[in-house]
């Protein structure tokens, strides 16, 4: 019996935190089991050669939406597929109750169950998920998700507080489906972040967090009126007027002063730009002893609403929070340089075209992105703004891996899960809905060419992508953290 499943051989492993070697790396039972020079070929069953190769732990994609607009088995499926084209070994998927995803409500005891198993068997990544307590009642089950489910992560949705994007008129209480006599408001917050501060005080339990999307809904009522009655044109642009980058700043604040009395840890997601950055900077400074972690995502780094509308690509990239400007687009580059981004995720939404239409604000909001995670991060980070491999691999693999108690990825050492992306620095190849393998009909990166590739992706020790194809059948995991 060989001693090894895998040998990767004469490629340069980037390890986060640590830096480039020249090392082979073997593979047993699916974790990393051996790194040295020279290991000999006959002690492997299957032999991966990376010459000229970068050998890069697999991304976590922090932040996706399996189901939200399509079947979720059938999501499962088709987005996992895509995210192997990225080197995105696991993904973890928001889910709440209301409309859309199941088109439910109720208690997650119940609905969660259904979750897993419609995803079971079907995912080519492992992966996991972040829930949104959306009712009181759901908050009170918090305790049980982390005892029985391994669930560590949560989310509060600001712009939904009191207020519909999709009509303009529609209040929280029937978009969450629930008639439970709470509002969905800072109260409704509050409590939430009491109850994420209490389960995080366990010293003996990986990091438990409340994820925020900041969005200030009673000013977003004021802005979409405005841009209505200036004539409501159909472009990214106008989206970006009613969703102006005032309402991040003032609902992150409004939601780091509760955090910092509730002492809940807090993930500020999809920082859209230069104002939401400097807020976060500002809530960071301003409560040192609080836990603030930030997130920025592919798109609103590398895509904006002059270039897109100028084009006539049409409503095919509306995403919340808007998309912004070339400023935003730079000064977000400068907090992934100067460290004050702590990760990069995709914010994949499977959405497809006729799902977007050409009416502004019934468009439906997202769309896919989870196989550009390491093609963008080594085009536009490390070729074009000489961001080191090693951040590279932390942006997209360790600090989130850390951040959701993922332990067992995000590495490249001994004993971690052979989650494995080999990537050709120079390869180039210019994005098409095809290329990415994704059931979605359509992409806002379409025509750009990236530098920079995975050719090579291995989960859980297996190869499940090479060179464009995808080999064998899903075989990822759920994973429990706590």
């Amino acid at each position: 019996m060989a001693r090894y499943d895998l040998l990767i051989t004469n490629g340069t492993l980037v390890q986060p935190h640590v830096g480039e070697m020249r090392a082979d790396l073997a593979v047993k039972d699916g974790r990393i089991a051996a790194l040295g020079h020279d290991l000999s070929t006959d002690d492997a069953d299957e032999v991966l050669d990376a010459t000229g190769r970068v050998v890069l732990p697999g991304a976590v994609d922090a932040h996706y939406h399996l189901g939200i607009y399509r079947d979720l088995a059938l999501d499962a499926y088709e987005e996992t597929r895509s995210s192997l084209v990225g080197g995105a070994t696991t993904v973890l998927s928001y889910f709440r109750t209301g409309e859309h995803y199941l088109n439910r409500s109720g208690r997650y005891e119940d609905i969660f169950p259904e979750v897993l198993r419609a995803v079971a068997g079907r995912a080519f990544t492992d992966y996991g998920f972040h829930l949104a307590p959306m009712t009181t009642d759901q908050i009170g089950e918090i305790p049980r998700l982390i005892a029985e489910h391994g669930v560590t992560s949560f989310k509060y949705y600001m712009f939904y507080k009191g207020f519909n994007l999709a009509s303009s008129s529609r209040d929280a209480k029937s978009f969450r489906m629930a008639d439970d006599g709470q509002e969905y408001d800072l109260g409704h917050l509050f409590e939430l972040m009491e109850g994420v501060a209490s389960a995080a005080a366990d010293p003996g339990r990986s990091r438990v967090s409340l994820s925020l999307h900041c969005e200030q809904s009673e000013l977003m009522r004021l802005f979409i009126d405005r841009v209505r009655k200036n004539g409501d044109p159909q472009t990214l642009a106008a989206y970006h007027q009613g969703r102006p980058p005032l309402t991040e700043r003032v609902a992150i604040g409004e939601a780091v002063t509760l955090a910092q009395e509730a002492r809940c840890p807090v993930n500020l997601l999809h920082l859209s730009g230069a104002d939401a950055l400097d807020a976060a900077r500002t809530a960071r400074r301003t409560h040192p002893g609080l836990d603030v972690r930030t997130e920025v995502t592919l798109h609103h780094l590398c895509l904006d609403h002059v270039s897109l509308d100028a084009t006539g690509a049409g409503l095919g990239a509306k995403v919340n929070p808007p998309l912004r400007t070339r400023h935003d687009n730079k000064a977000l580059w400068a907090g992934v340089l100067d460290g004050d981004i702590d990760w990069i995720a995709s914010d994949h939404a499977c959405c497809m075209e006729e799902h977007k239409g050409d009416e502004l604000w019934p468009a439906l909001p997202g769309f896919g992105g989870t196989a550009l995670l390491y093609p963008v991060l080594l085009s536009e980070g490390h070729h074009r703004r000489g961001l080191p491999l090693h951040r590279v691999a932390e942006l997209v693999s360790a600090n989130p891996a850390r951040a959701y108690g993922l332990t067992r990825k995000g590495s490249l050492m001994v004993g971690a899960d052979a989650d494995i992306a080999v990537a050709e620095l120079d390869k180039r190849q210019t994005v098409s809905a095809d290329l990415l393998l994704s059931g979605q009909d359509h992409c806002p990166f379409e025509g750009v060419e990236l530098r920079g590739w995975p050719v090579t992706t291995i989960v859980g020790g297996r190869v499940a992508y090479r060179d464009g194809v995808v080999v064998g059948e899903p075989s990822g995991k759920y994973i429990r953290r706590c």
